[in-house]
Order: structure tokens, then sequence, then C-alpha cells
């Protein structure tokens, strides 16, 4: 997909790997419909393209959502629309995370919340984009699931329930739209430095800060940074790739999952625990 003029849509694109979606496209030379719930967030997402003293919002324009709200997204989708006068493409890129325990753990009103967020918020903005995308030339939707979307990683399997929903629905859309000018994308984030926990809302302050000072301590920064796993997405638009998988990590586990998929769910318990600084003991009697 050549991105030169093409307008593009990205959820959470007020931090993280959104934020650095952002900046990359307009680099390319892409147009920005930046979403996300938090409005300062966004601003300073559009004041990072304002560096040879432009106008940003020529390359980016900002819209305040709930994604998680069908009535906002229709809303919000009209009003992209309006302003741009056409869509090209969708980063369905927006999630949260769940406290790091086990499913008897976490209340129901906590996984209602996830699934909201992760997946109802992926529908309602591919659905209320497809009738606009299917009117370019060349359009592109790319839905961000996680290699908890294809495996499960104790601790987070209701996150990891809600991005298995985004990948097969995903590759539904892939043979459904096959002869149409939308192309298909899912990526697969490995271990990824962004703030996701930070923004979870059922994570609590004490909880974060204790992992933030324990990775720190520990001198551990795993994955790769937002702006590496936002240049692989883009590569792998640009590439027409169907499947793209972010970092040296994804790529390995996936390839031993498909060996050995029991075995490499308790090899990500262990791994979980070394190098995210995740005890699940622990997190379940706290």
């Amino acid at each position: 997909m050549n991105l030169v003029g093409k307008i593009i849509v990205v959820t959470g694109a007020g931090s993280g790997i959104g934020r650095e979606l952002a900046l990359q496209l307009v680099a390319k030379g892409a147009i920005v419909a930046g979403a996300d719930y938090n409005e300062q967030a966004l601003l300073e997402t559009q004041t990072l393209l304002n560096t040879d003293n432009s106008d940003s919002r020529h390359c980016m324009t900002c819209h305040v959502v709930d994604i998680s709200n069908q009535e906002q997204v229709n809303s919000v989708i009209a009003d992209i629309i309006a302003q741009h006068g056409s869509v090209d493409g969708i980063i369905n890129n927006a999630g949260i995370i769940q406290p790091f325990t086990h499913v008897e753990h976490l209340a129901l009103n906590q996984m209602e919340r996830i699934f909201n967020v992760n997946w109802w918020g992926v529908v309602y903005m591919t659905q209320a984009l497809l009738p606009t995308l299917k009117k370019s030339r060349e359009a592109r939707i790319v839905n961000v699931s996680s290699m908890g979307g294809y495996m499960p990683f104790p601790g987070q399997v209701i996150y990891g329930a809600s991005k298995a929903a985004v990948k097969l629905m995903t590759e539904g859309l892939m043979v459904e739209l096959a002869e149409t000018n939308i192309g298909v994308s899912i990526v697969y984030p490995g271990a990824v430095q962004t703030n996701i926990t930070n923004n979870a809302p059922d994570i609590t302050d004490e909880a974060k800060q204790a992992t933030a000072e324990k990775l720190a301590k520990e001198k551990k920064s795993p994955g790769v940074t937002a702006e590496e796993a936002a240049k692989a997405i883009i590569k792998g638009i640009e590439k027409n790739k169907a499947r793209i998988l972010v970092g040296s990590d994804c790529k390995f586990i996936d390839k031993l999952y498909r060996l050995m998929p029991v075995k490499t769910a308790y090899l990500m318990s262990w791994l979980m625990k070394k190098f995210a600084g995740v005890d699940m003991t622990e997190a379940v009697e706290k």
C-alpha cells in the first residue's frame, strides 16, 4: 500500500504504539485521523508533528472517542469523514490489559470492560468505516491482536480471549473482502515497551508502581520500543502483508507454539515471571 496522501484512522493515537504510528505515518506522507479517549494525549501527539513550524492539523486531526461506545464511534466516524471527505485505512490499535491474575479472581465487570474495548471497539470502528473504505481505490484494515491472541498467557487469559476474537474476525474479513479493494492485516506484537499497564483501568497504582520499580531495579526492559513496533507495522502495511509479527520473541513463540502448544504455555508462565516481573503466585495472593 502506498501511504502517500492516504487518510488513515489510528485508534489509541495518544500514546505508545498508536502515537508512533501517527508520527511515522505522517512522515510517510499520510494524513492521520487520531482517535483516543484522552484528548490531552492526542494534542501532545499532534504537537510532536509540529517540528518544522508548519500547522500539524494539516497532517493529523484529533478525535476524542470511547471506542467501546457505539454511539460515540458512529459520531466520530461521521466527523472524520466530514473533515477529510474519505478514509483509506483504519489501524485498530487501542486496547487495555487485565490485572495479572487468574480468571477466578477477575470480576465479571472487569472482563466485560476488556471485551468492550478490545473486541467491541474493533467491531464498532471497522463496521462503521467499511462503507467508506469500499469507496477508496486502495484501502486497508489493520487490527492489532497479540501473542495472547493465538496462545494462552497465564494471568492474562481474558485479555487473550479478547485478542483471539480479534484474530478470528480479522482472518474472516480477509476472506470476505478478498474480492474488494480492501486489504486486511492482523498484527501480533510481542513484548513492547509501552505504558499499556499504566493505562489499564483495573490495575491498581500500587501494582503498577511495584512492577515498574522491580523492572528498574533489575534493569530489565523486555521487548521492542514503541517506535520499532510501529515501524514494523507500517512496513507490513506497505508490503500488503496479511500477518505482521512484531519482535523476535513473537516470531519465535509463534513457531514454537505450533510445535508444542501445551509446553509453550507453561514456558510463557516462567518467562513472564523471569523477564516481565510478573509472579502469578504473588498476583493471586494479593
